[in-house]
């Protein structure tokens, strides 16, 4: 009997000693759980405007759309803090290309477990894939409608949620069978406007109202000529501002 009972006290000894043991344990991993930091949601709808025109390729005249692309889009998502991202071509005619790709969802569903970082890197790359994809099918739709394309991304977003982002990888030559920008006197603001109405009666106004553009390779083509330049800068800028009440954004420049 003697026996049991030191048997007993000895058995009851060693399970405190482990239950020591392995309480600190417990303790420190549900701190660290209790403490893991969910990242900040990303809540900002953004766009993206591809150009798939002939100035857009990859030629001493072109502006190279595809290394335009591929240098600003992360850069844009990430500074913007991107949630979503939808896509819309340049073409001939770009508001009925049938070049389309699916929204891309950049803040994706997690739990506690879930490496946010890891997760939405992985979603800016599906994004990156996405946009290649959507150049890749406006350079078979040759053409330069920009103000479609404008108009085309604007019906993606609701206009009761936070301001759209848009990045407009283009040179904004607008060229579809309508309108040819190259071709009208755009010297002066007079000039200027009344091209501006042209434009606008025959096409309607993209609706972008409120939303922020960020133009990459605007007026590339003018890089050896200031004057026509600043010029072609001035009617995009007085178009999307003056008259669809956008504002622009120059941070992605090139």
């Amino acid at each position: 009997m003697q026996h049991s009972a030191r048997t007993g006290r000895r058995s009851t000894v060693r399970a405190a000693r482990r239950l020591a043991v392995i309480a600190p344990l417990v303790c420190v991993l549900s701190t660290l759980v209790s403490c893991t930091k969910q990242e900040e949601a990303l809540t900002t709808p953004c766009g993206l405007v591809v150009d798939g025109s002939g100035s857009a390729a990859a030629v001493k005249e072109g502006f190279d759309s595809e290394a335009k692309l591929k240098d600003s889009l992360i850069g844009f998502l990430t500074d913007q803090k991107c949630g979503t991202l939808d896509f819309a071509p340049i073409t001939r005619s770009s508001r009925s290309s049938s070049c389309r790709q699916d929204q891309v969802d950049l803040d994706p569903p997690h739990d506690a477990q879930t490496d946010q970082k890891v997760q939405r890197a992985n979603a800016q790359r599906n994004a990156a894939a996405a946009a290649l994809a959507e150049l890749k099918c406006a350079r078979t739709q040759n053409g330069s409608d920009v103000w479609g394309g404008l108009a085309r991304i604007g019906e993606a977003f609701r206009s009761d949620g936070p301001t759209p982002k848009l990045l407009v990888v283009s040179d904004f030559d607008q060229a579809d069978p309508e309108f040819h920008l190259s071709r009208q006197n755009i010297s002066t603001k007079a000039d200027r406007d009344k091209v501006i109405d042209t434009l606008v009666k025959k096409r309607g106004l993209p609706g972008i109202k409120g939303m922020d553009v960020f133009p990459v390779g605007l007026g590339m083509q003018y890089s050896a000529k200031p004057s026509e330049a600043d010029d072609f800068e001035s009617f995009w800028v007085e178009a999307l501002e003056g008259r669809a009440k956008a504002h622009v954004d120059n941070q992605y420049k090139r």
